[in-house]
């Protein structure tokens, strides 16, 4: 298989998921229901001396990445959905190159994700929230990065569940919420037990917040952005070698 070939082949597969998003961007619109949900009650009820600073300040990176990690986390279930009618299985016979199956699918991800992370901000705007532009841009780029890598983790899920729906949203649901808890999200970790506190450490997830709330704050060079932006390249790594062996995988 040439570069050129996978490219291309990525290309195409890219477009054909991209498709029903256009064809139906309210989809994208009500799955941001539960993030802002979300950010205006858990918002007022987090004064500046718990998280030291603006509430809206701190929250409105973590409802961003929330949104994303929700919106990328359950795209998996449209290929179960096409699992189980053989739609899929009809791609499998196709020239086009496996691997380019699992990455036009996960590169597609960015696309919402950058939708609904400027819904939220114009949301936040209007309540006080202060945007650096040029951080936040930065900020989703780094989000698309990492937006890549848990989508061709949910559809390698989907290739694992096969038929059985129900597995597929249990093991989603069990890690999505402790993963997002641990990256201090919804509250900050740092007064809570030791083991809590290690937990939230190996969670790439934490730096990838804290490299949102340092970028859309306008610090564009730190630490906490350099570390944000390893642990999405981690995933991403890490989804696209594990989705690409699914895949390859995969029967016919």
């Amino acid at each position: 298989m040439s570069g050129s070939t996978f490219v291309s082949d990525t290309g195409a597969v890219f477009s054909r998921e991209l498709r029903p998003v256009l064809r139906d961007p309210f989809s994208v619109i009500f799955s941001m229901v539960q993030p802002l949900i979300f950010l205006a009650l858990f918002a007022p009820l987090l004064p500046g001396s718990v998280v030291g600073g603006s509430a809206l300040q701190w929250f409105v990176p973590s409802i961003v990445v929330m949104s994303c990690l929700f919106g990328a986390s359950a795209t998996g279930a449209n290929l179960l959905f096409e699992i189980q009618t053989g739609s899929h299985e009809r791609m499998l016979v196709s020239p086009l190159s496996r691997p380019a199956l699992i990455v036009g699918r996960a590169l597609k991800e960015i696309v919402p994700m950058f939708a609904q992370a400027l819904i939220i901000v114009l949301v936040a705007v209007p309540f006080g929230f202060r945007l650096n532009v040029a951080g936040a841009l930065l900020g989703l780029v780094i989000l698309g990065v990492f937006s890549v890598g848990i989508g061709a983790l949910s559809y390698t899920l989907a290739l694992a569940s096969k038929n059985k729906e129900w597995l597929f949203w249990t093991v989603q649901q069990t890690v999505l919420f402790p993963v997002l808890l641990l990256a201090g999200m919804m509250l900050p970790v740092e007064g809570g037990p030791a083991w809590l506190r290690i937990a939230s450490q190996v969670n790439p997830l934490t730096y990838v917040v804290e490299a949102q709330r340092a970028l859309f704050g306008g610090e564009l060079m730190s630490s906490a952005v350099a570390g944000g932006l390893a642990a999405a390249i981690l995933v991403a790594a890490a989804g696209l070698a594990v989705g690409t062996r699914a895949i390859r995988r995969a029967g016919v």
